[in-house]
Order: structure tokens, then sequence, then C-alpha cells
């Protein structure tokens, strides 16, 4: 009895495992998609993809842990070649070390802080806001820096890094925020 017992938990141990896997294989391919969905500006490197939503989705509804591992399997996904990467970049590891890298190497810790951020209280749509918010300051930070170290001009990586941007990522804070918590109540209802 206790051998089929002891088996019975392995099973399920590995299927949970194998669930969560493929949940962030599974978000991972979400950015990815969202990467496709790219419009390249005459008047910066940086294109408006919708990578920064997908990240912000990832880390709400995915939590810290799972959302930091999903964004780290998109850029070994990245660097190992395969097509996830916004399609107006030349891919693979030169990406990661382009003008955009900042931005990309900081997608996991982004999804990181922004499901830390949801998971440490009341599950509301402020409390999404804020923690989108938080994951965007990061994003910024990381690709704006990068783009400073690229142009040797922090004034440059600001204006081809951030200006063009701002309304299109209220609208993604918005939008994550708004998907998060209406999941947080479908989920909690069924």
């Amino acid at each position: 009895m206790a051998k089929v017992a002891a088996h019975s938990e392995n099973n399920s141990r590995a299927l949970d495992l194998a669930q969560q896997a493929a949940i962030v294989i599974g978000a991972s391919l979400l950015v990815a998609v969202c990467a496709r969905v790219s419009v390249p500006l005459p008047f910066t490197p940086v294109p408006l993809t919708l990578q920064n939503f997908g990240v912000l989705l990832v880390g709400l509804t995915l939590g810290s842990r799972r959302g930091f591992a999903a964004l780290l399997l998109y850029l070994v996904e990245g660097a190992s070649g395969m097509p996830v990467f916004s399609p107006t970049g030349p891919g693979g590891v030169a990406q990661l070390i382009g003008l955009t890298g900042g931005y990309l190497l900081g997608y996991p810790f982004a999804a990181g802080i922004t499901g830390l951020i949801w998971e440490r209280g009341a599950r509301t749509f402020g409390r999404a806001g804020l923690a989108s918010i938080t994951g965007d300051v990061v994003l910024f930070t990381g690709g704006i820096a990068w783009l400073a170290v690229q142009t040797h001009s922090f004034a440059q990586a600001v204006r081809f890094g951030f200006y063009w941007f701002i309304f299109a990522e209220v609208i993604k804070i918005m939008s994550a925020a708004a998907i998060a918590t209406g999941w947080q109540r479908f989920y909690k209802q069924h």
C-alpha cells in the first residue's frame, strides 16, 4: 500500500512539474508572439513592439519566479537563434548586444519584480498598475542605460529609447493590469 501511495505521489509531482514547465514555455512563446508585432520607427533604432506588454502580463499572471524563468528562457531561445526577438533586429546574440539589448536583458528582472509586487498584496487593479509601472521602470532603466553606453550620450539614449514610447507604455501598463485583474477575478470565481 505504501508503494502505491509513493508511486502516486511521484506521478503527481512529475505531472505538476510538467504543467509548470509547459506554462513557462508557453509564456516565453507569448512574448515571442508579442515581439512579432513590431513597428520600426524612422527616428529611433528602437522599434515599437508589444514585447513589454507581454513581459508585464507574464509577470502579473505567472508571478515572480515563473515570470523570471519564462523570460530567461525567452532570452536563451533568442540567443540560440530562434526567431523570437523583434524582426527589425539582427536576431540571436547580436540582438542581445545591439542597441536594444538593455531592454531584452532587463526582461526577466522586469517580469520578476512585477510578479513580486503583485504577489505581495491585495490583487487590485491599482496594485497591478503599480507592479506594471515598476516593471516598466526596470525595463527602461536597463534599455536607456545600454543605449547610453552604445551611443555615448545619455541625452541621445533618452531621445531614442524613451520619449517616443511613453504613450504606448501607458496603454500597455493599463492593458496588462486590466487583464491580470480580470483573470484574478475569474480564477477566484472558478
